[in-house]
């Protein structure tokens, strides 16, 4: 299904898990949920059946009624009465009992996770196809719209477009200042213009695998024209996930907590449907050949191998527009195999004279600054044609924020005088007054 990204709001692409109407329909078996159920009640002590429903993300009445008929059956839990009003079974209130108290404490030696019960992988799997990056389809109106804040020539913006529709891979490339993490940034904006849907959490063989992220997803309202969506899914703004220097290749598996015990999932899977901007590549504390080489299965297969503490290889769906933005020369860090496996490379040049007189005339105007033609023919003279410094796209904004605050200590209104654009200059820049 192509979704289509206009400015007009969320875009949903027609997946919606429905809710489990038994326990046969969740996919798990009555341990996994009969064990998550009793370190709830463990900690809570006692709880009405219907808020451990909520607790579970599960309907009570043919998944959770059930589950509780289990573990009182086995003497884990007991009915201590009814909430106030309740008049079915849902009211009633249960309790842990010693025996369950004790099962309880030997489960979270093995994990400590606590929360909404998990999907299957299989569920993520289809889930992941059914709302994959590669659907997502933008119009050159779109694009234009998202970089309308940028001063760049039309030709990159006519390639962005088409890399945002092919959802495999972008390479930014170019001198420091010039955009090329803002270019990103306004692709990820475009991606939060989408909703997609996420699980809370995963099941692999037993184990836990946290996925939905406060930090890296946006939560969104339910939009379901009467359905009843399965609760252990969470409705998402397509995901938008920047990494730069902290990246690391552990940080690319499975994280695995030795104190709760269960595990994390790593950026990528984090990004599925969505875009994962790695910023200042080639500057991680993992060398670029090795961070390269660890992506080029998933870019190659879209499907990335992730590993259990124990060992075990899982095959994991690599769903990403996966970005590098980069100020060191693509020689230094990539072969010719990896380009190949990019299929959109960019470069971003140095602004004219034309484009640099034009954006510095939108940050004037955003700071408020009266611009004069004279004051930026004075700049560009002395400070960049004289001593041959070459222009960045980030050098207006950085120069009229000097001047700015050089003006206010003095107490007089910023403007475009020869002494303030050198006092601002020579406080900002004054590292390239060095350069041979």
């Amino acid at each position: 299904m192509v979704e289509r990204l206009d400015a007009n709001g969320p875009i949903d692409n027609g997946f919606i898990p429905v809710a489990p109407r038994s326990l046969e329909e969740t996919g798990l078996n009555i341990g996994i949920v009969s064990d998550l159920a009793l370190k709830i009640l463990y900690f809570e002590g006692y709880m009405q059946a219907s808020k451990l429903a909520e607790a579970l993300c599960l309907p009570f009445s043919g998944v959770v009624d059930s589950v509780l008929e289990f573990i009182k059956r086995e003497r884990l839990v007991e009915i201590k009465g009814s909430g106030t009003g309740a008049v079915r079974e849902a009211g009633y209130q249960y309790a842990i009992t010693d025996r369950g108290s004790q099962r309880a404490r030997e489960l979270l030696e093995r994990s400590q996770y606590v929360g909404p019960a998990p999907v299957t992988l299989d569920d993520y799997n289809k889930s992941v196809r059914a709302q994959s990056v590669k659907d997502v389809f933008v119009t050159p109106s779109v694009v234009r719209e998202a970089l309308a804040h940028l001063v760049l020539d039309d030709s990159i913006v006519d390639r962005v477009g088409p890399a945002i529709n092919s959802g495999r891979s972008l390479f930014l490339f170019g001198p420091p200042g010039n955009g090329k993490t803002s270019i990103a940034e306004a692709i990820g904006r475009i991606f939060l213009k989408g909703a997609i849907y996420i699980p809370h959490c995963i099941v692999i063989g037993g184990n836990i695998v946290t996925l939905y992220d406060l930090v890296s997803h946006q939560a969104m309202p339910e939009e379901t024209k009467g359905r009843h969506v399965d609760q252990r899914w969470v409705r998402i703004r397509r995901p938008n996930i920047m990494v730069g220097g902290e990246l690391t290749l552990e940080s690319l598996d499975l994280v695995f907590n030795e104190v709760s015990k269960y595990y994390e999932a790593p950026f990528q899977l984090k990004a599925n449907g969505g875009m994962l901007l790695v910023d200042d590549f080639g500057r991680q504390l993992a060398r670029p050949t090795d961070l390269l080489n660890r992506w080029i299965v998933p870019l190659e297969k879209q499907v990335d191998y992730l590993t259990l503490h124990t060992g075990q290889k899982l095959e994991m769906p690599f769903d990403v527009l996966l970005v590098f933005s980069t100020n060191l020369e693509p020689a230094e860090l990539v072969d010719e195999a990896f380009l190949r496996r990019i299929r959109h490379k960019i470069q971003i040049h140095d602004p004219s004279f034309d484009h640099y007189r034009l954006i510095f005339q939108r940050v004037c105007q955003e700071k408020g600054v009266p611009y004069d033609e004279n004051g930026l023919a004075y700049l560009l003279k002395e400070h960049y044609i004289k001593p041959d410094i070459k222009l960045r796209a980030c050098h207006p904004r950085d120069v009229v924020d000097q001047l700015i605050g050089i003006a206010h200590y003095h107490g007089t209104q910023p403007r475009l005088a020869p002494d303030l654009i050198d006092a601002a200059w020579d406080a900002y820049f004054v590292n390239l007054q060095y350069e041979d």
